[in-house]
Order: structure tokens, then sequence, then C-alpha cells
């Protein structure tokens, strides 16, 4: 296709999961992502290929969309803790939607943190303050200190295979 003519098309929610988890850099696009897991960047040569978003890590590596975050000065204008804290999960979510989920199963002793709607949150606890994470379809209790997000994103991003040193990063960015 010599014109950059876009088309929308229905995937089920499972298909969509998939290739949101092969995302290999923020911004990279579906269809971008569909070439490289189709092996069609050589079939289509022809075509013009856009250039890879810079970030600060490889892409592909896991991180690459947290490390350009905490570098890129994202965070920075996020006015509170809860602001950075859902922030965070955003960006979690879409490096990696698959790992995100199978992650999310945290909980605390008493609440649980994820869910799939504001009512189960609600259910949980008197005061929760569920939030959507947005561009995901979780939402995270709000109503807890600084260190037990901080907590919940360590939790969470180790159980997403995060190295040790890029969670201290973000915890700290709180």
């Amino acid at each position: 296709m010599s014109e950059n003519m876009m088309k929308t098309i229905e995937v089920d929610e499972d298909l969509y999961r998939y290739i949101a988890s092969n995302t290999r850099h923020i911004g990279e696009s579906a269809s971008d992502i569909l070439r490289r897991l189709l092996k069609l960047d050589a079939i289509a040569a022809d075509e013009p290929v856009s250039a890879p978003t810079p970030a600060a890590a490889p892409a592909g590596q896991p991180g690459a969309g947290v490390v350009q975050m905490l570098e890129g000065g994202e965070l920075s204008s996020q006015e509170s803790a809860i602001d950075r804290f859902m922030h965070i999960l955003s960006v979690l979510y879409r490096e990696n939607p698959m790992a995100f989920a199978q992650a999310s199963d945290i909980k605390g002793r008493k609440r649980i943190y994820f869910a799939d709607d504001e009512a189960a949150l609600l259910a949980s606890g008197n005061t929760t303050k569920p939030k959507a994470i947005e561009g995901s379809p979780y939402w995270v209790i709000t109503n807890t200190n600084t260190g037990r997000k901080r907590n919940i994103v360590a939790q969470l991003m180790a159980a997403m295979g995060y190295p040790h040193g890029l969670i201290e990063r973000v915890c700290h960015s709180i």
C-alpha cells in the first residue's frame, strides 16, 4: 500500500492484549507491532517504515517505557503522590498488559488493591477511594499512604519481572 490509509478492525480482547503485550516502546503503533510479529518488514520493503521513538533503554528491553517515563520528566509534571502513582500504573499497563494482568492479583491483609471494576474495590473496604487506571480496564485503591503506594508498585513490578534497581527508582519517584 503506497498510501498511508488507516483502516479500523475489531479484534477479540485476548488478541488485543497479545498485540499490546508485544509493544517494544511507548507510541509504537499496532500496525508496526503486527508487521514485526508477522515479519512483514522484509516483504514490504518498498513501504515507508516509521522511525522508532528514541528510548533511554533499547526497544524491546523490559522497562524501556518505564525508564523513558523516569528520564523524560513525565512524573515531575504530576502534582501529587496519587497522580504519580496513577501515572506509573498506567505506564506499567501500557508497557506490558499481559504481565500487568497476571501480577495485579496482589493484595493487602484486608483489602484487594486492583480490580476490573470500582464496585469490587468498594466492597473490600470502607474508604478505598478507587480510581480507574488510565488506558487500562483496571481500578486501584488510592486511600493509602505514600509508603503503601510504593509497596504496591514494588510488588506489582517485581511480579511483572522488572529488575530491582528499576523498581527502586520508580518507587522513590512516587
